[in-house]
């Protein structure tokens, strides 16, 4: 984890200010992936005519490669140093647009162009996961492990701003160069994330990985539940519209962006007041009611509202237990606990693709909203369950201790 270099003085608005100036290289590499979530399913199920299942697979491919490629990237940034893994994912981003432009190029071949997607979608999911590790990383160490709590708030403010603005530009870019158009542009904002200097890693002896997992995995499963809420509104509303023969796909997907966003504005100290737990746990039941009112919705505003509180729902799961989840190491092992913790979303948001494609084949779109509300109902019985006992009183948490 790279060594605090905060300046004691650094505090509100500048504060604010230096995180904001690392993440947004987080910003461009979620940019590239909000662009092309509202075109992909739809391209790939009706314009390339393939079912449900490999549209779903095409977005969760990201997902899982990101997933496969986080704890390499933070071994890497442990040893190169954060900005250079920032690097190295912008070009991911950058080549992932590449696999974009091949595939329209290829588009006579529906196999091969399945194939360059998917591929494109793989090396997006490895620079994500530098590019995100790398800033994250890289913030902590400009402001000090005591802010990484708003670290993360500030990355994941920028990742839904990103995906806010990515998702109806993406639309406008398909609509005005289809595939092609999309995939430049994806090129393009990777090549304009230009990263500042570089901040010293940490060679202090951390944490084996299996030490971390042990005092994180409960807080990762609870993520990892509450997460299908999202991955079912990123990956599927866009069918879901389409069913029900509605438009605005890409608007609902901005709006749950927006209220992602606009809760963590409105309470940035709602975590440190109430506690993580307790924040999770109200957060839980935003979300169920949210996905509960997408699946049952039988007119537009339903749906619509059902996303936004989705969006206010899900907004503060990650950083509410992400701050108790990283307390649960030594100081010197936080950055590997976040990392971790972090692989949880990754693996629920792979899995969540292909699988509710699958339920949508047999049961129709609505049911996997329900299906998700199903889950998060799970992650907040283990969330006051963790809250009655912690990890720490658990016996596999004090065998890793």
């Amino acid at each position: 984890m790279p060594e605090p270099v905060a300046e004691p003085a650094l505090n509100g608005l500048r504060l604010n200010l230096r995180i904001v100036s690392i993440v947004m290289f987080n910003f461009a590499s979620y940019l590239t992936i909000g662009l092309p979530l509202a075109v992909l399913p739809g391209y790939v199920h009706d314009a390339m005519g393939f079912s449900a299942f490999w549209a779903g697979l095409i977005i969760s491919l990201q997902y899982f490669a990101t997933l496969l490629s986080r704890p390499h990237a933070g071994r890497y940034a442990d040893v190169l140093g954060p900005k250079k893994i920032v690097v190295f994912g912008l070009f991911g981003c950058f080549l992932s647009g590449l696999g974009y432009l091949l595939a329209d190029i290829a588009d006579n071949w529906p196999m091969i162009s399945l194939l360059l997607l998917g591929l494109g979608r793989v090396i997006l999911g490895i620079g994500q996961s530098f590019a995100g590790t790398g800033s994250t990383l890289w913030g902590v160490g400009v402001v000090g492990s005591l802010h990484i709590g708003r670290v993360i708030s500030w990355n994941g403010i920028v990742t839904y701003g990103a995906m806010a603005m990515g998702a109806p530009l993406g639309v406008l870019c398909y609509a005005w160069g289809g595939l092609q158009g999309l995939a430049l542009t994806v090129m393009g904002v990777a090549l304009l994330a230009l990263p500042r200097p570089s901040v010293k890693a940490n060679k202090g002896k951390p944490l084996p990985f299996r030490a971390v997992l042990g005092r994180v995995w409960l807080y990762g499963m609870a993520l990892s539940l509450a997460s299908a809420g999202f991955g079912v509104i990123a990956t599927f509303i866009t069918l879901f519209y389409d069913a029900k023969d509605w438009d605005g796909a890409a608007f609902a997907l901005t709006l749950f962006s927006i209220a992602f966003v606009g809760t963590r504005l409105l309470f940035p100290n709602g975590i440190n007041r109430l506690g993580g737990l307790n924040v999770a746990m109200i957060c839980f039941g935003v979300e169920i009611i949210g996905l509960l009112l997408v699946g049952t919705a039988a007119m537009p505003w339903m749906a619509k509202i059902g996303v936004l509180l989705t969006g206010m729902g899900f907004s503060l799961v990650f950083p509410a237990l992400g701050v108790v989840a990283v307390k649960a190491v030594p100081p010197q092992n936080q950055g590997a606990a976040l990392a971790t913790y972090t692989v949880f979303m990754d693996l629920s948001l792979g899995i969540t693709g292909p699988l509710a494609g699958l339920v949508m084949t047999w049961a129709g779109v609505p049911v996997i909203y329900l299906v998700a509300a199903g889950l998060v109902a799970m992650a907040l019985l283990l969330t006051w369950r963790l809250k009655k006992r912690p990890p720490s009183a658990l016996p596999e948490a004090a065998s890793s201790s």
